[in-house]
């Protein structure tokens, strides 16, 4: 079976798991920083930085969101199915950054 997948596909599964892990990890310890150290913005600055850091902790907070939509039945299964999936591309994309960094440290 592995000749017909590849020689390569187990490490290739693994890297995914653990970007995809790695990602969801970075953007839930950003998150829960942002959380404590800084409030609801108030001023156009505030806003600005609120945005810059949800680039990187927007997928944990969309997942927790989407998650608990999903529990109070405020979203159907499609919805929630097209946010996790959505959250797995974006923990994929923080991952590989948190990966290539570590590479070249």
């Amino acid at each position: 079976m592995m000749e017909f997948l590849g020689h390569n596909f187990l490490r290739d599964i693994t890297v995914l798991f653990f970007a995809v892990s790695g990602g969801l990890t970075l953007s839930g310890i950003i998150a829960n920083l942002y959380r404590l150290l800084a409030g609801k913005p108030r001023s156009r600055s505030g806003t600005a930085v609120y945005y810059a850091v949800m680039v990187l902790a927007g997928a944990s907070v969309l997942f927790e969101n989407a998650t608990r939509s999903y529990r109070k039945k405020d979203c159907s299964a499609l919805a929630y199915g097209f946010a996790v999936a959505i959250v797995g591309y974006w923990c994929f994309i923080l991952g590989m950054g948190v990966l290539a960094v570590a590479i070249h440290i």
